[in-house]
């Protein structure tokens, strides 16, 4: 759609050039900012020419993945010696509901900026502990993790000016051993619920809930739970919610079946996905 009260557009190169003025909005891909009217917005600040490395090591083994890292890029990613979490990356991308022209212009931190509930990019990093890193206008810099930036469908925590650098993933979640589970009402459909599962070298279980609330949950056991303290974990986790692709009550449900399949498939040392389309929500 047009964007009918943009004057301008500008590229920025340096970092005091990323900050957005009063009136201008930040485009990384643009997958979202094309996709409807946006009439207060005066003009964009373009990202793509900041020159971030989509993908780089981080001390002790982490990964630091560019706001502006493609979700192909993301999903080119090659293994890396006990990189075991490694499927999941792709796993998550899978769950995001876009042709392969989306795919090479949606970026990592755009999916993660509009935070939507069902955004696939929220569910993988906050799966995998990840931290966003952001720079302010003040020239100072935060990192928070992105369980806590992301506050609803659709809300974050920052601030006005503010700008995602980069998603930062652990090094200890990496060596984990992961699950993922998704479900939509249709085969094509947006996820109804997502649900990830993560067991670390110690043992420590962490299961995270996404699309099927407004806001990401997160699960975290000394070791993996049994299957009923699970199940009660996950219906009572607050932030369910109804809208035409699922109800709350219908998310709850799904979600801690969902959950258990992932504990009982972390039970054995194999990482996968299943999706269950239709079938399993009709």
């Amino acid at each position: 759609m047009d964007l009918t009260a943009v004057s301008h557009y500008r590229f920025a190169r340096t970092r005091d050039e990323a900050f957005p003025a009063p009136g201008e909005q930040i485009v990384a891909g643009g997958t979202w900012v094309f996709s409807e009217p946006q009439p207060a917005t005066t003009g964009l600040v373009d990202l793509s020419e900041m020159g971030w490395a989509p993908v780089e090591d981080l001390p002790g083994g982490g990964l630091r993945i560019a706001a502006t890292c493609t979700i192909a890029e993301l999903v080119a990613l090659p293994p890396r010696p006990g990189f075991v979490a490694h499927p999941m990356f792709a796993q998550c991308a899978n769950a995001l509901l876009a042709s392969f022209k989306i795919w090479n212009m949606a970026t990592v931190g755009g999916n993660i900026c509009r935070s939507y509930a069902a955004a696939s990019m929220v569910s993988l990093a906050v799966g995998l502990d990840a931290t966003a890193h952001v720079w302010s206008p003040d020239g100072t810099d935060r990192d928070l993790p992105v369980v806590e930036l992301v506050i609803g469908n659709g809300i974050n925590l920052l601030a006005p000016g503010e700008v995602l650098r980069a998603i930062d993933f652990p090094a200890h979640a990496l060596r984990a051993r992961t699950s993922v589970r998704k479900i939509a009402l249709a085969e094509l459909g947006r996820s109804g619920a997502v649900v990830t599962g993560r067991v670390d070298d110690d043992g420590a279980a962490t299961f995270g809930i996404t699309a099927a609330t407004e806001w990401p949950t997160v699960l975290r056991y000394t070791g993996l739970p049994t299957r009923d303290a699970l199940h009660d974990d996950i219906v009572s986790a607050s932030g369910y919610y109804t809208d035409a692709l699922g109800s709350a009550d219908w998310r709850r449900g799904v979600s801690a079946v969902l959950g258990e399949e992932i504990r009982t498939e972390l039970s054995s040392a194999t990482n996968g996905i299943k999706d269950m389309g239709f079938g399993a929500g009709a």
